[in-house]
This record gives C-alpha cells, structure tokens and sequence, in this order.
C-alpha cells in the first residue's frame, strides 16, 4: 500500500528526506508564509531568554528530537523548513524515513547549527510534527482496519483552520487519500443543499447546468429512496450517508445493477470498532474525519547535546 519516495531538494533544502508513503509534498511558495506567521507568532518582538542566554555571541549547536510513544512520524520535511527559515546554517538530518513507525526513546532527526536557532524554533518545529505524526498514526490503525479489502479511506474537510494542507498530507502519510481539499474542487449536494434546492433531482439539474465540464457531482444520500433519486438524476458518486450496515448492503447492488462506473462513498460514525464491517458491503471510498479531529498529538521532545 505504501511506497518509498524522496522528496527532492527545494530552494534552500539541503538534500532530500526518504519517504515511506504516497504523500504528495505542497509546494514551500505555499507553505513558506504558513510558517513564517506560526513563527511570527511564537517570537513576537524576540526570544528573550535566548538572546539573553547569548548575550556575547551564539555558538554552534547539537540538538536531538526523540520520540516518547510509539507512532508513525509526519511532518519532518516540515520542521527543516521551519528551522531552515531562522538560519541556512542549520543541518536538520532525519534518522528515520517519512511515515517510519517509531518506538519509545528512538531519536528520529538530529540538528546541527546556530543554538539560537535550535532554540527559537524548538516549539514551533516540533509542534507541527507532534500534530501531524498524531494523524498519521491514527489513520494508520484505520487503514489497517481495511488493508485486505478493495476500500479505500479517505479524509473530509474537517480540518483546523489553516492547517488543511498538512493535516490532510499527514491522512497520506497514514496511508489514506485525499477528500477534495475545498468547495472548488467538486461538487458534493449534502443534506442543506438539498433543502434548499428542493430535492435531489433539482439540486443535481441546478449545479450540472452550472459547474465547468470537468467536475463530478456527488450527492449525500441517507435513504435508499434518496438513493434511487440520485441515481435517476445521473450522479457520479452517491455517499451512504449515516446508513446502517444493512442499509449499505441493499443500497451497493442497487447502485451496482444500475451504473457500475458510479464511484460508493460511505461516511458517518465510521469507528475503529466499524470500519471494517462497512468496508465489507462493496462500497469503494469510507471518508472519515476521525484520524483528523480525533488524534492526539505523538510525543516527542528536543534534547541539547554538548
């Protein structure tokens, strides 16, 4: 399910880092003011206790970032950025592959450079990495779930705010793929749309008569009646929204028998305890918001070395 890639050098990266995933890194033009304001934020008008600390001159620095739970690591390509924004000079050389699983006391990067710089962007640099190895190891246990079946698991668009763009790459460090990444990139008619728009069928014949020719439509379906609607109307991806196991299993071959290119999405309560059940119904995506909004974050720490 997962493959190695590297992650090639990029600007000011030194290097590349080995990834153990199918995650597609975003551009550093996009990520680059992202981590200048989280920086911004942290140093405010100065790193009073460093620059204190180093009153007569900053001298060279060794650092180690050590892991203090088992999980898998995301986000290191993330904190030689950060870091690599403070000071070029410093060297942030991770030990272990993107996406490797981590054990107890295991060092994973070693940093090289200016102690100032080691120092301002400790917190920064490892929070990212914390939250991001938390999703990456939660989505992981969910993958493994449905390792065995033709059922992928996908992520949703309940993200923290400005943080989309990793939280959704560390779903793939995980194993999982991408939901679309906002209101542009497809179409989805959920239950509010439908309301408004007075039914499945109006809402489908609204948006078709709008939207550019390359967009899929996707309907939220929650009966087989909706089911049956949404069908007649030519939609490209049907979810079985908050329906029961047993619900999916009537609602798959009726969709099956009717188009077998419409792409079966299932979403709604999915759990660690039920995500397998559902993916034995036959649908081809279960999107879940859980690896995201219920993860907590991976330990790790940073450690100075003489």
């Amino acid at each position: 399910m997962t493959k190695n890639l590297v992650f090639p050098h990029t600007g000011n990266d030194k290097g590349a880092i080995a990834v153990n995933s199918q995650a597609a890194l975003p551009p550093w033009i996009v990520l680059d003011p992202l981590f200048q304001g989280w920086l911004l934020e942290d140093i405010g008008r100065g790193d009073r206790t460093t620059s204190a600390i180093y009153i007569d001159g900053v001298p060279p620095g060794k650092a180690e970032w050590i892991v203090k739970e088992p999980g898998a690591l995301a986000g290191l390509p993330f904190a030689r950025r950060v870091f690599s924004l403070l000071d070029l000079a410093v060297e942030f050389t991770p030990t272990i592959a993107e996406g490797e699983y981590c054990q107890p006391g295991q060092v994973v990067a070693q940093i090289t450079g200016p102690v100032n710089a080691l120092l301002t962007g400790e917190r920064v640099a490892l929070n990212l990495v914390m939250r991001l190895s938390g999703i990456a190891t939660l989505t992981r246990k969910y993958v493994e779930k449905i390792a065995d079946l033709p059922v992928q698991l996908v992520d949703t668009r309940k993200t923290t705010p400005g943080l989309r763009l990793l939280e959704k790459y560390a779903t793939q460090v995980g194993g999982a793929r991408n939901h679309r990444m906002g209101l542009d990139d497809a179409v989805m008619i959920k239950d509010n749309h439908i309301v408004a728009a007075g039914g499945i069928g109006a809402a489908i014949a609204r948006v078709r008569s709008q939207i550019p020719y390359p967009l899929t439509i996707e309907v939220e379906t929650e009966t087989l009646q909706d089911v049956e609607e949404a069908l007649e109307h030519g939609a490209d991806i049907i979810m079985l929204d908050n329906m029961s196991v047993e619900q999916m299993r009537e609602a798959v071959p009726l969709i099956r028998q009717h188009n077998d290119r419409i792409s079966i999405e299932a979403s709604g309560n999915i759990t660690l305890e039920t995500i397998r059940l559902v993916g034995e119904t036959g649908v081809d995506y279960i999107s879940t918001s859980a690896p995201i909004t219920r993860s907590p974050w991976l330990d790790l720490s940073m450690k100075i070395r003489g």
